[in-house]
């Protein structure tokens, strides 16, 4: 029987096991358990980093130079299509797999004891992602990238005190320009790819000293297993599928590229940048400080506090903790989506508070009045779905995590496929 305990290994395969300890529990390998979702993450930015090298040969950083450059790599470079396709499905896939690594690390229950300054971490490591997204969103000087900028850069406007201050220092002045393009190209190719390098070795380095990913030990198995070939086989097979996705991706959709930027034409609708564009539907429904500070501040505070909540019981390691609050979940999943999309509808063709009661303050009428209906949804929904499953303090903040996040995902969802001309509600086919 092999130990828990790591050994020097005795191959090549040594590189391969860094990573990892030499030997594993065995129940750390169900497939299910995590989905190979932070290796993917973790493959997703090496080929970044790959791709983003070969871009800046050819990309020139000057709104003069830079639509023109992305021009030449695609039509007279050697693959250079394919690599810039590569470059952008990877950012959103990237995206998209933190998010769900994020999701699985809570409903398993790794946030908690040892693990809570990896959650924190990890929180940063999306933030950091998305920015990354962000920052690079604007190097191909189109109209897509220059007016969507402009509009997430806007969110910064609501931020109190200090939120214009930050927009301008972000462009470089009062709108984007030509340093504004210079600052997104220092952050996307330098520093913002450093602090993302330091904070994913120091990630990998707590879950290899927290033991790898959360088992509870009332449920795991005991048995010890070789991590080669037992782990990095599985590792390699689901490596092999994330880049065959990618590469079907970049083969058959291109990136995005609209005419070059034009400061005088503005696009109709001009949409923030799609990982955006559920705070930009909440701007169509609460006042912006509401909908662009203290929603989205308050959710990432929630989740930074979350391990230093006592939850009075441990978790399961598995999925949702319990089969009670896998029921409750798929419940609530259905629900959020239900009541957010009644919501919506009611707020396109019913006239808003702010008409209703011309008299009151913007912000009470359209922020705080809306809010506190929304917080009573809430809480009656927190009411009924722990009465109806017997669910426990875990289970229940466990049900309203799915009900928020699925309320964004179909915020978002409506943001980027049903709002057209002036941002109207309308069907996908008619954008």
């Amino acid at each position: 029987m092999l130990t828990a305990e790591n050994q020097k290994p005795k191959s090549f395969t040594g590189i391969l096991l860094h990573l990892h300890p030499q030997s594993i529990k065995e129940d750390a390998l169900v497939f299910n358990r995590t989905f190979g979702l932070g290796g993917m993450a973790a493959l997703l930015v090496v080929i970044q980093f790959i791709t983003g090298i070969m871009l800046r040969f050819y990309y020139e950083p000057f709104p003069q130079k830079a639509y023109d450059s992305i021009l030449h790599l695609q039509n007279n470079v050697l693959f250079g299509q394919l690599i810039r396709n590569i470059h952008h499905w990877c950012g959103v896939f990237l995206v998209i797999i933190a998010f769900l690594h994020l999701l699985r690390v809570f409903f398993t229950g790794g946030f908690q004891s040892s693990r809570k300054v990896n959650w924190i971490i990890g929180i940063a490591l999306l933030i950091l992602i998305v920015f990354l997204n962000f920052t690079g969103y604007l190097l191909p000087w189109d109209q897509l990238a220059y007016w969507a900028v402009t509009v997430g850069t806007s969110l910064l406007n609501y931020f109190p005190v200090i939120g214009e201050s930050i927009r301008q220092f972000v462009l470089a002045g009062d709108e984007v320009n030509a340093n504004t393009l210079i600052i997104f190209y220092n952050f996307h190719t330098a520093v913002l790819p450093i602090l993302l390098l330091l904070l994913m070795a120091y990630h990998f380095w707590r879950v290899r000293k927290a033991g790898g990913i959360f088992l509870s030990n009332s449920n795991e198995n005991k048995e010890i297993v070789p991590t080669y070939p037992n782990l990095v086989y599985k590792e390699f097979i689901v490596a092999l599928v994330l880049i065959a996705v990618v590469l079907v991706f970049s083969v058959f959709l291109n990136a995005p590229l609209l005419a070059k930027a034009n400061p005088d034409v503005s696009l109709n609708p001009t949409k923030a940048p799609w990982y955006f564009a559920g705070i930009q539907e909440l701007l169509l429904h609460f006042h912006p400080f509401i909908a662009a500070f203290l929603i989205p501040l308050t959710i990432i505070f929630l989740l930074t506090v979350l391990p230093f909540i006592n939850f009075k019981e441990e978790p399961s390691g598995f999925w949702f903790h319990s089969e009670n609050a896998k029921q409750a979940a798929k419940f609530t999943a259905v629900a959020s989506s239900v009541i957010t999309v009644i919501l919506i509808i009611i707020n396109e063709f019913i006239p808003d508070f702010e008409i209703l009661l011309p008299w009151l303050n913007p912000f009470i009428s359209n922020g705080i009045i809306p809010l506190a209906i929304l917080l009573f949804i809430l809480w009656l929904f927190y009411k009924f779905v722990s009465k109806k499953f017997n669910l426990s303090y875990l289970e229940v903040v466990q049900s309203m995590f799915v009900f928020i996040t699925t309320s964004f995902i179909i915020l978002t969802l409506i943001g980027i496929f049903f709002r057209g001309v002036d941002m109207e509600l309308t069907f996908p086919w008619n954008l």
